[in-house]
């Protein structure tokens, strides 16, 4: 791996020089920025001037004095306004810098981190014998998104998916089991859908038993007591709902284009053992309380109706454990166990309360120290076309599968409508890659914490903000690669760039600082922008300057090196989102 160096840190370094000659007292931070006027605008020299009691015109035009200009990196500086300074970079630096990210391959030139850390995301948390819903989708999409990035930027990522397998309801439908055998198939021997299909039917059954048998009821609780305190039988049965719920939920993960690892499932029970070691050290370290025979935590600043402390329930009062205990339990695991540095849980906005409590509880009990941050980043609600939280007509919650076959099948359209020369079985897989990816990207194109509306055919739109968009670019790049034939795509450092080559070379070398931004502010959404911008300004370039008709062989061959890196940088760039790129679209 070969690291390129931006150009925006290279001019950085330029300024830098010349600002420590111009005032060896004094250094100021040159806060580059693109400009109008110019390819970039240093307009730090104001802050310098006010601290050194300086003109700031003059001051600037000291420090340009010191820079040299001309073909190796600054074209042109000139003083602007009240001290800033413009820029222009030279087309050899573009050029040069561009190659020197092609030959790095995969990787754009793009360094890993210096000093990388471990981070466990806590992310796609489906309930077992439960079907996933549209609500389960962010959590999904944004986290294999973060993974994908922060692995990129050289972090160590490890999975949890903390998936919801304890509890009372498992007492009922385990007791079901018992009194009616053969109910469930082996895991082995069914599909995602039959499993989903068995475990439908078998809570809707031992659910309707509840309800009207108040014996059965009392055997159910039973069964709840005998599973938490490790009855084989009980257990066993327990595995197999859990088993079979996997089966469906990497159905749904397959249809998302996700891989779930399955040692990174560990749900709820896996923390079951601890909790008691949980609440016994918080009650020692004095950070819980017992309040009217449960284990709480208060919080100063937290209240409720009546300015009434609202607590973190660590253990009931029947001595049962809730969230609160298996949260914590799995910080300790993450933090003593795992090595973590760092703990990113994707989940709903609307327990952004819970986790604020848990995260303070475990600072207080010396879980969380200094060396250790937890995250939570709380994602918004998925919306339908009137504004409201999405349902069917009939006003329930959507499966996420009918979700996804609607997008697939709709993008279907769209690619066959296009299509020239791809069969049906490409066009096929064509639809799933668009339809999926339509999905993805309007989810992550948005600020994780704001709410969207779910709008099908505005996703699957070859115009505007979609990932069908920077597909179709990415298409097109690769169409014209393959009709240049022999001719291969070559960097010409000598060439004069075009206005619309200049700024595509200009957003190319900024690829990086994109990942690293988004990856470090646990921002997709900057990411997305950044690739749809590059999709559009590719758009332009393509219109402006002729790549095959271009004026001389030269010419054809740096415009096929820009049209190589920018397919390049959208397929990398997307990957990183886990959207798939076709060659043909």
């Amino acid at each position: 791996m070969a690291s390129v160096t931006p150009l925006t840190d290279l001019v950085n370094q330029q300024l830098e020089s010349a600002l420590s000659a111009t005032r060896p007292e004094a250094t100021a931070d040159p806060l580059l920025r693109r400009s109008d006027r110019a390819d970039f605008q240093a307009n730090g020299i104001l802050a310098l001037a006010k601290k050194s009691k300086a003109n700031p015109r003059e001051l600037a035009a000291e420090v340009v004095s010191h820079i040299t200009t001309g073909d190796d990196l600054i074209k042109d500086i000139e003083v602007s306004g009240p001290g800033f300074l413009n820029i222009t970079v030279a087309d050899r630096a573009i050029t040069g810098n561009l190659a020197a990210r092609q030959a790095d391959g995969e990787r754009l030139g793009v360094p890993l981190k210096e000093n990388p850390g471990v981070t466990v995301v806590d992310y796609a948390q489906p309930n077992v014998a439960k079907e996933m819903h549209v609500g389960h989708l962010r959590s999904a999409v944004i986290g294999d998104a973060l993974r994908s990035m922060l692995d990129f930027t050289g972090e160590e990522t490890i999975g949890r998916h903390h998936i919801g397998d304890w509890g009372t309801q498992f007492g009922m439908l385990i007791q079901y089991l018992f009194e009616h055998p053969g109910e469930l198939a082996p895991a082995a021997e069914v599909d995602g859908e039959q499993a989903m299909s068995n475990l439908n039917r078998v809570y809707k059954a031992s659910r309707a038993v509840f309800d009207a048998d108040e014996e059965f009821k009392e055997r159910a609780r039973a069964r709840v007591v005998a599973l938490q305190s490790g009855d084989k039988e009980t257990l066993d049965l327990w595995q197999r709902f859990v088993d079979e719920s996997k089966v469906y939920f990497n159905s749904v993960f397959e249809k998302l284009d996700m891989e779930i690892r399955d040692e990174e499932i560990v749900g709820e029970s896996a923390y079951n053992e601890g909790m008691p070691q949980t609440a016994r050290l918080l009650e020692e370290k004095g950070v819980a309380v017992r309040s009217e025979g449960a284990l709480v935590v208060f919080f100063d600043d937290i209240r409720g109706k009546d300015d009434q402390p609202v607590p973190l329930i660590v253990q009931k009062a029947d001595g049962g454990f809730g969230y609160a205990a298996s949260d914590l339990t799995a910080i300790r695991n993450r933090v003593l166990d795992l090595h973590a540095n760092t703990l990113l849980y994707v989940v709903d906005v609307r327990q952004s309360l819970h986790f604020k409590m848990v995260f303070e509880t475990a600072r207080r009990a010396g879980w969380l120290g200094d060396d250790v941050t937890a995250h939570n980043m709380g994602y918004g609600t998925v919306l339908g076309a009137d504004g409201k939280p999405f349902k069917t007509r009939a006003g329930e919650t959507v499966r996420l599968e009918d979700l996804l076959d609607e997008a697939v099948q709709r993008a279907a359209e769209v690619v066959r409508e296009k299509a020239r020369d791809l069969t049906e079985d490409e066009i096929r897989e064509r639809a799933a890659q668009v339809g999926i990816g339509a999905v993805k990207y309007a989810d992550l194109s948005t600020s994780p914490n704001r709410d969207y509306k779910f709008d099908l055919d505005q996703m699957v739109s070859l115009n505007g903000d979609t990932s069908v968009y920077l597909q179709y670019a990415y298409a097109r790049i690769q169409s014209i690669l393959r009709k240049a034939g022999e001719v291969r795509p070559a960097a010409h450092p000598e060439l004069e760039l075009h206005e619309a080559e200049r700024a595509l070379g200009l957003h190319l070398d900024a690829f990086g600082d994109t990942v690293f931004e988004a990856a470090a502010e646990y921002a997709p959404h900057k990411l997305a922008a950044y690739l749809y911008q590059l999709a559009s300004l590719y758009t332009t370039f393509y219109d402006k300057c002729p790549v095959l008709k271009a004026d001389s062989p030269e010419h054809v061959e740096n415009r096929l090196f820009l049209c190589a890196v920018t397919a390049a940088t959208l397929h990398r760039g997307m990957a990183l989102l886990g959207i798939r790129t076709p060659e043909r679209l």
